[in-house]
């Protein structure tokens, strides 16, 4: 895998370039400004009178309809969330794109699941801070940057690679380093591990464990210490050094009772779920069922959020939390 720092960017690669941001949320704000102080020509791009309108121009921009943005930008960098995307790119963007444009994104979901099908002649690449929004502006300011990936999906112009990498810079990535990879590897890897470590797995976990001890006749306030509210202290162990160091700090009965029980808890039979998790992430499986649900309105997802907020974790860590709030 190539990787790469500020060393290798061609400092010229973004002059007299404009640079369209389509969305202002967390990545969009984010990135702008980014890409704003590190002296880049940028837009904001927005559904006119949408919630973030007032947002940008209390940043400074001075915000233009998506259709604009399409028309007068030489990079549109599309940070819409994914299920949105699709419907404002058919809408506003894709219809007046022309060739020599770039477009760019931060996920390659819509395009690499062709939801999105950009025209011939446009250039399309990724790049991707490997951090949320708030962490990719907070590291730029404190002078360094978060790491990141960059994609080139099509390079009509031939300037697709310095281009991408001049914007990584812009963004501070190179200041911790770039890694290239391709869309299919950005979109399948980000999803599998949003479903079944990070977000899926962990959310699981987390609630069966704190099930478990409140059915024995455990405080649930109890419960939800051990459960949830220590995970970050252990989670913060393993980015820092990795599962080395989290091992050397907990307890020597922690560490032999960890060993012991975490391969019983995450069996051979988890694994191979987890395959089969994969499989329809690369197939295309999940995404299409994914878009079906969304244009449906999300029926199953209001659903499943309503269920847990009703679920006793969630209950309680309200009151527990309270109690660390400053007044």
């Amino acid at each position: 895998m190539a990787y790469f720092t500020a060393k290798d960017v061609d400092s010229g690669a973004l002059e007299g370039v404009k640079i369209g941001v389509v969305g202002y949320g967390a990545q969009g704000r984010a990135q702008a400004l980014n890409l704003r102080d590190s002296g880049c020509d940028v837009v904001v791009a927005l559904r006119e009178s949408g919630s973030s309108w007032a947002k940008a121009k209390a940043d400074g921009f001075d915000p233009i309809g998506f259709s604009d943005a399409a028309k007068t930008c030489d990079i549109v960098h599309m940070l819409l969330p994914d299920d949105v995307q699709w419907r404002v790119y058919g809408e506003s963007i894709g219809p007046h794109l022309k060739a020599g444009q770039t477009l760019s994104f931060s996920h390659g979901f819509n395009v690499h699941y062709e939801f999105i099908t950009p025209p011939a002649g446009v250039d399309v690449w990724l790049v991707a801070p490997k951090a949320p929004g708030s962490e990719v502006r907070k590291t730029y300011t404190d002078g360094f940057g978060t790491p990141g990936l960059m994609a080139i999906h099509k390079d009509e112009t031939g300037k697709s690679q310095s281009r991408a990498l001049a914007f990584a810079h812009a963004l501070g990535l190179t200041r911790a380093g770039v890694m290239e990879c391709t869309f299919a590897e950005e979109t399948e890897e980000d999803l599998y591990g949003e479903q079944v470590v990070l977000c899926g797995g962990t959310a699981e976990l987390v609630k069966k464990g704190f099930e478990v001890l409140v059915e024995a006749g455990y405080p649930a306030e109890m419960a939800y210490f051990e459960c949830l509210h220590e995970l970050k202290l252990i989670v913060d162990l393993m980015e820092r050094g990795g599962l080395t160091e989290m091992w050397d700090v907990v307890s020597n009965m922690a560490e032999l009772g960890g060993r012991w029980v975490g391969p019983r808890i995450i069996t051979e039979d988890t694994k191979d779920e987890m395959r089969k998790v994969l499989a329809e992430v690369r197939s295309g499986d999940f995404a299409r069922r994914a878009k079906a649900e969304f244009d449906a309105g999300s029926p199953n997802l209001a659903r499943l959020r309503e269920e847990e907020a009703k679920h006793e974790i969630e209950v309680v860590g309200k009151k527990v939390r309270a109690m660390f709030t400053r007044g």
